[in-house]
């Protein structure tokens, strides 16, 4: 299973419906760019081939998502 069937997978359980999802992906392709926004991704990264940066990317990402982004306070819940 690749990632955009993963996202597609999740993405049909409503309890994942307010669960940020960044898809982390060697791909360059517009088509897998727009399909993971179109099935709900909230950010797209392509990786660095470096493993430093790699690790610097990973990293921003985290204090973005932990620290900096604003959620719903409705997370985890189901309607």
């Amino acid at each position: 299973m690749n990632g955009i069937e993963v996202l597609r997978h999740i993405r049909t359980d409503p309890k994942f419906k307010f669960i940020p999802v960044i898809m982390v992906t060697s791909s360059r392709e517009e088509k897998d760019l727009v399909e993971s926004y179109k099935l709900g991704a909230n950010s797209y990264v392509v990786k660095p081939v470096d493993i430093v940066q790699f690790i610097d990317a990973i990293k921003t990402l985290g204090q973005f998502w932990a620290v900096i982004n604003e959620q719903p306070s409705v997370i985890g819940k189901v309607d």
